[in-house]
């Protein structure tokens, strides 16, 4: 039943603009041309073959060390030179690979559809372990001083040993009926990890024990039915000068203190997809494809831009002097810190693009949903 339910909220948020549907009673906002400041300069691309298989997972690029890993619906890993896209390894899991990579110590996680956490070498690709995990893993793992940090959709927060796969810790939390079909992905800062829950709770947990540091209400779940009480925490948390943002569907978004948990401000604002924030701002894209600049001290808007609505825009990341989202059509779209307007747009891969770029240095990498993988750098014309 919760499987069944999650799916039907997939369709719900995915909308039939996702699946291209001509007859959706919302379609998705048509594209206005647009006098382009700046381009998108494509310095490679590489095929990784069947993407996420027309799923929503979180297969995102992870770039480290001069290498950018990359993981598909089928099981297969690659790792690739960051500057022009050579193979160094690839390896085949045999598994359905539903969220990753992770990368740490020298170790590429990746967590599958039927609950399994497999660790391979960074190296050359060779697996170290695999072990059976409580669900499906849908948030990227997490690696810290020896430990891996994996959240999966039951509810179960767990900390693995790095060397054997042996879990050291488990923290369990009930799932309401009807959630999203999502997870955060838990962020960890110093000793302490910091995890979104279903139920609107974000909490903090030391990363060796498990034990709980504190937590905060992000949102509270109200209304009469299931689907008026879903207020889960699917996008990532991220963090700026002591402070966490952090974004609930049909609930909150809020600054919450690093140290204690406690909420610095809030605003009604409904997101599931992401956030980024620098020094003075965070960006937000909502649950109707708008996406928002927020003073980071106060929550004050900003600006909106209001052009993508219903085309299933995923979170925002801060390239250079602009905020980059991608779209179920898959096309990157450039728009300008400074007042959101769109600077930029390219095409690259027709199956869309589920989750937000990844920005290292001066390059951007995608990956979109048929498993095309790009990496741009951007001219200003």
């Amino acid at each position: 039943m919760k499987l069944f339910a999650s799916l039907c909220l997939l369709l719900l948020l995915g909308g039939c603009a996702w699946l291209g549907d001509k007859d959706n009673a919302v379609p998705p906002a048509r594209l206005e041309d647009i006098e382009a400041t700046v381009s998108f300069s494509k310095i490679w691309s590489h095929d990784t073959g069947k993407g996420t298989d027309q799923q929503r997972l979180k297969l995102v690029p992870a770039v480290s060390g001069g290498r950018v890993y990359v993981a598909d619906r089928s099981g297969v890993v690659e790792a690739l030179e960051a500057d022009n896209g050579r193979r160094v390894w690839k390896t085949k899991t045999h598994a359905l690979l539903s969220a990753g990579p992770g990368l740490g110590e020298q170790t590429v996680l990746v967590g599958s559809s039927d609950g399994e956490l497999i660790a391979l070498d960074a190296g050359n690709g060779r697996e170290r372990w695999r072990t059976g995990i409580s669900s499906e893993v849908l948030a990227i793992p997490r690696v810290h001083l020896g430990v891996v940090i994996v959240q999966t959709v039951d509810g179960n927060l767990a900390g693995y040993d790095i060397d054997s796969g042996n879990r050291l810790w488990i923290f369990d939390r009930t799932v309401p009926i009807l959630t999203l079909r999502g997870t955060s992905s838990p962020l960890i800062i110093d000793d302490v990890v910091m995890a979104g829950f279903a139920s609107g709770k974000l909490f903090a947990l030391d990363v060796q024990t498990g034990r709980q540091l504190w937590e905060a209400s992000v949102a509270i779940p109200r209304g009469r039915s299931e689907l008026e009480r879903l207020v889960d925490i699917d996008a990532d948390v991220v963090m700026q000068d002591g402070v966490l943002y952090v974004a609930s569907y049909q609930g909150q978004l809020a600054a919450v203190s690093l140290s204690d948990g406690s909420v610095l401000w809030s605003r009604e604002l409904s997101a599931y997809a992401g956030l980024a924030v620098d020094s003075q701002q965070v960006y937000v894209t909502d649950a109707t494809g708008q996406v928002w600049a927020l003073a980071s001290d106060t929550g004050r808007s900003m600006w909106k831009q209001d052009k993508l609505l219903h085309r299933a825009v995923t979170g925002p990341v801060r390239f250079g002097d602009y905020i980059v989202v991608g779209d179920y059509a898959g096309y990157l779209h450039l728009l300008a810190v400074s007042d959101g307007h769109i600077a930029g747009r390219v095409r690259v891969d027709r199956a869309g693009i589920q989750n937000a770029p990844v920005v290292q240095g001066q390059r951007l990498y995608v990956l979109g949903a048929g498993g095309k993988l790009v990496a741009y750098e951007l001219k200003e014309r």
